[in-house]
Protein backbone atom coordinates (compact mmCIF):
# COMPACT_ATOMS: atom_id res chain seq x y z
CA UNK A 1 0.00 0.00 0.00
CA UNK A 2 2.88 2.29 0.91
CA UNK A 3 4.53 2.06 -2.83
CA UNK A 4 0.84 2.84 -4.44
CA UNK A 5 0.28 5.84 -1.99
CA UNK A 6 4.29 7.23 -3.29
CA UNK A 7 3.31 6.73 -6.69
CA UNK A 8 0.57 8.41 -6.61
CA UNK A 9 2.04 11.22 -4.61
CA UNK A 10 5.12 11.84 -7.64
CA UNK A 11 2.17 11.39 -10.40
CA UNK A 12 0.55 14.25 -8.95
CA UNK A 13 3.62 16.10 -8.07
CA UNK A 14 4.88 16.02 -11.50
CA UNK A 15 1.62 16.83 -12.69
CA UNK A 16 1.41 20.24 -11.08
CA UNK A 17 5.42 20.74 -12.02
CA UNK A 18 4.21 20.38 -15.86
CA UNK A 19 0.93 22.78 -14.83
CA UNK A 20 3.23 25.21 -13.24
CA UNK A 21 5.35 25.40 -16.43
CA UNK A 22 2.22 26.47 -18.83
CA UNK A 23 1.78 29.96 -19.56
CA UNK A 24 -0.50 32.18 -18.08
CA UNK A 25 -2.22 35.83 -18.60
CA UNK A 26 -0.23 38.55 -16.24
CA UNK A 27 -2.89 40.93 -17.86
CA UNK A 28 -5.14 41.29 -20.43
CA UNK A 29 -6.20 45.07 -20.96
CA UNK A 30 -8.56 46.36 -23.73
CA UNK A 31 -8.07 49.76 -25.59
CA UNK A 32 -8.53 51.54 -28.70
CA UNK A 33 -5.35 52.83 -30.11
CA UNK A 34 -5.51 55.14 -33.67
CA UNK A 35 -3.33 54.71 -36.25
CA UNK A 36 -0.82 57.65 -35.47
CA UNK A 37 0.57 56.69 -31.88
CA UNK A 38 2.21 53.90 -33.39
CA UNK A 39 4.69 56.31 -34.85
CA UNK A 40 7.85 56.54 -34.02
CA UNK A 41 11.32 58.10 -34.65
CA UNK A 42 12.34 55.05 -36.26
CA UNK A 43 10.00 54.30 -38.37
CA UNK A 44 10.64 57.69 -39.47
CA UNK A 45 13.48 57.10 -40.25
CA UNK A 46 13.56 53.64 -41.67
CA UNK A 47 10.39 53.06 -42.65
CA UNK A 48 9.99 49.89 -40.97
CA UNK A 49 7.29 49.64 -37.39
CA UNK A 50 9.13 49.62 -34.22
CA UNK A 51 9.45 45.87 -32.73
CA UNK A 52 10.65 45.78 -29.46
CA UNK A 53 10.39 43.45 -26.61
CA UNK A 54 6.34 43.15 -27.74
CA UNK A 55 4.74 41.31 -30.52
CA UNK A 56 1.62 43.09 -32.71
CA UNK A 57 -0.82 41.02 -34.28
CA UNK A 58 -3.72 42.60 -36.29
CA UNK A 59 -6.58 41.13 -37.57
CA UNK A 60 -5.83 43.27 -40.69
CA UNK A 61 -2.26 44.00 -40.81
CA UNK A 62 -2.29 47.02 -43.17
CA UNK A 63 -4.42 48.49 -40.85
CA UNK A 64 -3.22 49.68 -37.48
CA UNK A 65 -6.39 51.75 -35.59
CA UNK A 66 -8.16 49.59 -33.96
CA UNK A 67 -9.14 47.74 -30.54
CA UNK A 68 -6.07 46.42 -28.73
CA UNK A 69 -5.78 43.38 -26.19
CA UNK A 70 -2.86 44.19 -24.45
CA UNK A 71 -1.73 40.70 -23.47
CA UNK A 72 1.06 40.15 -21.02
CA UNK A 73 2.21 36.41 -20.83
CA UNK A 74 4.25 34.81 -18.57
CA UNK A 75 5.51 31.82 -19.81
CA UNK A 76 8.14 29.80 -17.63
CA UNK A 77 8.57 26.64 -19.65
CA UNK A 78 9.93 26.39 -23.10
CA UNK A 79 9.02 28.41 -25.99
CA UNK A 80 6.30 27.79 -28.04
CA UNK A 81 6.16 27.87 -31.85
CA UNK A 82 2.71 27.51 -33.63
CA UNK A 83 0.44 28.74 -30.92
CA UNK A 84 -2.14 30.67 -31.51
CA UNK A 85 -4.19 34.01 -29.87
CA UNK A 86 -8.02 33.14 -30.07
CA UNK A 87 -10.09 36.80 -29.72
CA UNK A 88 -13.78 36.62 -29.04
CA UNK A 89 -15.88 39.29 -28.51
CA UNK A 90 -19.59 40.81 -28.71
CA UNK A 91 -20.18 44.05 -29.85
CA UNK A 92 -22.90 46.51 -29.42
CA UNK A 93 -24.00 46.15 -32.80
CA UNK A 94 -25.07 42.41 -32.19
CA UNK A 95 -25.47 39.61 -29.88
CA UNK A 96 -23.46 37.15 -32.31
CA UNK A 97 -20.03 36.24 -30.87
CA UNK A 98 -16.99 37.26 -33.26
CA UNK A 99 -14.26 34.81 -33.66
CA UNK A 100 -10.15 36.13 -34.46
CA UNK A 101 -7.23 33.61 -34.18
CA UNK A 102 -3.76 34.94 -34.24
CA UNK A 103 -1.10 32.57 -34.86
CA UNK A 104 2.07 33.34 -32.82
CA UNK A 105 5.17 32.16 -31.44
CA UNK A 106 5.72 32.39 -27.58
CA UNK A 107 8.68 33.06 -26.26
CA UNK A 108 10.21 31.95 -22.51
CA UNK A 109 9.85 34.23 -20.52
CA UNK A 110 7.64 37.70 -20.02
CA UNK A 111 6.36 39.23 -23.32
CA UNK A 112 3.84 41.38 -24.25
CA UNK A 113 1.21 40.82 -27.33
CA UNK A 114 -0.87 43.55 -28.73
CA UNK A 115 -3.60 41.70 -30.41
CA UNK A 116 -5.06 44.17 -32.66
CA UNK A 117 -9.30 43.81 -34.36
CA UNK A 118 -8.03 46.72 -36.55
CA UNK A 119 -9.63 48.25 -39.99
CA UNK A 120 -13.37 46.95 -41.00
CA UNK A 121 -13.18 44.26 -38.17
CA UNK A 122 -13.58 47.15 -35.22
CA UNK A 123 -16.52 50.19 -35.16
CA UNK A 124 -14.35 52.96 -34.23
CA UNK A 125 -13.00 54.32 -31.57
CA UNK A 126 -16.19 55.16 -29.22
CA UNK A 127 -17.13 51.61 -29.73
CA UNK A 128 -16.29 49.17 -26.38
CA UNK A 129 -17.05 45.24 -26.39
CA UNK A 130 -20.02 44.04 -24.70
CA UNK A 131 -17.71 41.29 -23.54
CA UNK A 132 -14.67 39.55 -24.71
CA UNK A 133 -12.43 36.11 -23.99
CA UNK A 134 -8.94 35.94 -24.56
CA UNK A 135 -7.35 32.20 -24.86
CA UNK A 136 -3.54 30.92 -25.70
CA UNK A 137 -4.17 27.10 -27.14
CA UNK A 138 -1.19 24.94 -27.82
CA UNK A 139 -0.36 24.06 -31.06
CA UNK A 140 -2.86 21.03 -30.75
CA UNK A 141 -5.59 23.37 -29.85
CA UNK A 142 -5.19 22.54 -26.12
CA UNK A 143 -5.91 25.71 -23.68
CA UNK A 144 -2.97 27.11 -22.30
CA UNK A 145 -4.56 30.07 -20.53
CA UNK A 146 -7.61 32.63 -21.13
CA UNK A 147 -9.14 35.82 -19.43
CA UNK A 148 -12.42 36.96 -19.93
CA UNK A 149 -14.41 40.04 -19.02
CA UNK A 150 -17.05 40.09 -16.39
CA UNK A 151 -20.03 39.54 -18.06
CA UNK A 152 -18.39 36.29 -20.52
CA UNK A 153 -18.47 34.50 -17.88
CA UNK A 154 -21.66 33.61 -15.94
CA UNK A 155 -22.05 33.79 -12.51
CA UNK A 156 -22.00 29.51 -10.59
CA UNK A 157 -25.89 28.64 -9.83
Amino acid sequence: MRTFLARLALLLLAAGAARAADPTFRRVWPRWRDADTFQSFYEDHTGRELAGKWTMLRSQPAQRSGFYFYTRVDNPGSAINGATFVVRVIAPDSTDTRIYRFPADVPKGSRLFEIGLTGTDWGGQHVLPVAWDVELQAPDGRVLTERASFLWTRPES
